[in-house]
């Protein structure tokens, strides 16, 4: 491109860029009440459901069903909070903000801390074969996606997050070990709970309620949160490391996912603001070369 075509062109990109950020200005404002009450609310059902299980007011196999959606629930108000969208470091309500990270991932037993680190880590590296915690996720198709996650849950596999980790505390990094000491814990009283129920006649109740609700919830949410929004896996760049996809059942189902390509643009921006965002902003993606309307 010659310099005369390239200064013609640069102020269109610099008008593109401050129409983007108009837009995602407009749904970043005002606190989450949506994904903070969906958070506190999903932990509420599934807490509900061990008193109605245990009392035989609910059906054992009704409150499997349930705790499997309360579990493929649970991510995405955590996930709000790790990117600190209910209220940044110094903010009155900053304690609601780690609260809900920390007790809406209950279901599937995930370390608010270690998610937090490992996923800013995977922002900053997307589709890096090095550096993306989540890069060992890629598959060919999604059924080697879900085969590929369950096998990496598998004792004496290699955990790519705790590498991660380990990585970051080597070189000093005090927040990862306090991460690294709150998981341990979190993951020790977990396991305490569930030895208590059996110990206590509840083994049934405490696999179907928790450890198996958790093992499918989790696989399900890193296909769609992981492996749809990303995949081939193979484009580092900003506008297109993230895709914009339709899912044949819809996108309550896919989690939200469809749009992802709005949160890493703008991580800022709820996500059940990012279907508004993603209409109203997809001329400019489309003039980006962002990946639309893929399957």
């Amino acid at each position: 491109m010659s310099l005369a075509a390239t200064l013609d062109a640069a102020p269109d990109t610099r008008a593109m860029a401050r129409d983007e950020m108009a837009i995602a200005r407009r749904h970043m404002t005002g606190f989450p009440v949506v994904m903070a009450a969906w958070g506190l609310g999903n932990l509420a059902v599934w807490l509900s459901l061990w008193s109605l299980v245990l009392l035989g007011v609910l059906p054992l196999w009704a409150g499997f069903l349930i705790a499997i959606f309360n579990v493929m629930a649970c991510y995405h108000p955590s996930h709000e909070a790790q990117h600190s969208n209910y209220a940044l470091h110094g903010r009155p309500l900053r304690w609601l903000n780690e609260l809900i990270g920390y007790v809406s991932t209950i279901p599937m037993g995930l370390p608010f801390k270690i998610a937090r680190i490992t996923h800013l880590d995977h922002h900053t590296y997307t589709n890096d074969p090095l550096r993306d915690p989540d890069y060992g996720n890629k598959a060919p198709n999604w059924w080697r996606a879900v085969l590929g996650n369950i096998a990496k849950r598998q004792p004496g596999r290699p955990n790519v997050y705790g590498a991660v980790l380990r990585a970051k505390i080597a070189a000093g990094d005090q927040a990862a070990k306090r991460a690294v000491l709150e998981g341990m814990a979190q993951n020790a009283i977990y396991l305490s709970i569930l030895t208590a129920l059996a110990w206590s006649g509840h083994a049934i109740e405490a696999a179907l309620l928790w450890w198996l609700p958790k093992q499918i919830g989790s696989t399900y949410i890193s296909l769609f949160l992981s492996w749809f929004p990303h995949h081939p896996m193979e484009e580092q760049g900003r506008y297109r490391n993230t895709r914009h996809f339709h899912y044949g059942f819809g996108n309550v189902v896919a989690l939200g996912i469809e749009t992802h390509i709005i949160h890493h643009l703008h991580p800022g921006i709820p996500l059940n603001r990012q279907r508004a965002v993603f209409n109203e902003m997809r001329p400019i993606l489309a003039a980006r070369g962002c990946r639309l309307d893929e399957t």
